[in-house]
């Protein structure tokens, strides 16, 4: 009974999808042409349910490249419809068309000046009269065994809105750098990150002449509470890499190397990076080269920074 009862809703649930995919016409690419041309934000608004997938929408409007907020209906009669302005969209969502909340805003909209998205059933409903563009649901059969309940509208709004969402998102061409902009916690801005972002300089990126000696090294090195240090030229360019677990190798066999210049003992021709690589591409080179550390130079190979393991996990891209 009860898994028979949930094969229903969610049946229902699909039909409605499959209506609104069939209803699909020019409104639906008028509607993604506003958007794209929009030079303000889209405000998305709606009341009870409507308003939960209108906040959806907002949120995926605004993660896709389309500055976005969800204005509440009731609140902004008594105030925040101060945050609209005559260079947003409004994208009004109700089933009905005959909400109170959403049709008492309606004649101030018009007042601003901004242009009305209409995400509702009927076109002829006071909502649908009111707007620049009307997208139509149709005569949807709620899934609830009264019929009563928000559940295959409210299914309906999201895939719509989704679908608007994307299709502008699609044409306006973003790369997945830029994508990652709005995502920087997330895996993809991770795995998006250069190696200029979280290699270390400065202070924490210690160099020293190839003339000084490896007590010099050691000071830096300790100083800087770094790992490694990278030894340069007179032109100032890598010539070599000297770590700490040099250090301990070379002092364990002769503790009169601290004396000796960092030149004779230091290991030349360290693998290096540039400051574009992405990080995961920086992280298998180390994982490749079963290394802890590797200096990033700039194109002319002098040093400018230094990628350690622990910067990478600190990232969260170990």
């Amino acid at each position: 009974m009860e898994l028979r009862y949930a094969k229903e809703v969610l049946k229902t649930e699909m039909a409605a999808i499959r209506l609104v995919a069939s209803r699909l016409n020019s409104h639906f690419v008028l509607a993604v042409r506003l958007i794209l041309k929009c030079k303000g934000r889209v405000v998305v608004t709606g009341m009870g349910k409507a308003g939960i997938i209108g906040q959806k929408i907002s949120a995926t409007l605004a993660s896709t490249g389309t500055p976005s907020l969800f204005l509440h209906p009731a609140e902004a009669y008594h105030g925040d419809l101060g945050r609209v302005t005559k260079d947003d969209i409004v994208l009004a969502l109700s089933n009905s068309g005959t909400t109170n909340e959403i049709i008492q805003l309606l004649p101030s909209l018009k007042k601003i000046g901004v242009k009305i998205i209409a995400v509702t059933g009927s076109r002829k409903s006071q909502l649908g009269k009111y707007s620049n563009v009307v997208l139509e649901i149709g005569r949807v059969s709620e899934a609830c065994h009264w019929g009563l309940v928000p559940s295959a509208s409210t299914t309906a709004m999201l895939a719509l809105g989704d679908a608007l969402s994307l299709t502008v998102f699609r044409n306006r061409k973003l790369t997945k750098r830029q994508y990652a902009l709005y995502h920087p916690g997330g895996e993809l801005g991770r795995k998006l990150l250069r190696v200029k972002e979280i290699m270390r300089q400065g202070k924490q990126n210690p160099i020293i002449p190839e003339t000084k000696t490896v007590q010099a090294a050691l000071r830096a090195i300790t100083k800087s509470r770094a790992g490694a240090i990278s030894v340069v030229n007179k032109q100032k360019k890598l010539t070599g890499i000297f770590t700490d677990g040099d250090l301990r190798r070379h002092v364990g066999s002769d503790p009169r190397c601290l004396q000796v210049s960092i030149k004779k003992i230091m290991t030349r021709r360290p693998i290096t990076v540039g400051p574009e690589k992405l990080a995961a591409e920086a992280l298998q080179i180390l994982r490749d080269k079963k290394i802890d550390e590797i200096p990033v130079v700039d194109k002319k190979g002098r040093p400018i920074g230094m990628l350690d393991v622990q910067d990478l996990l600190s990232a969260g891209i170990v």
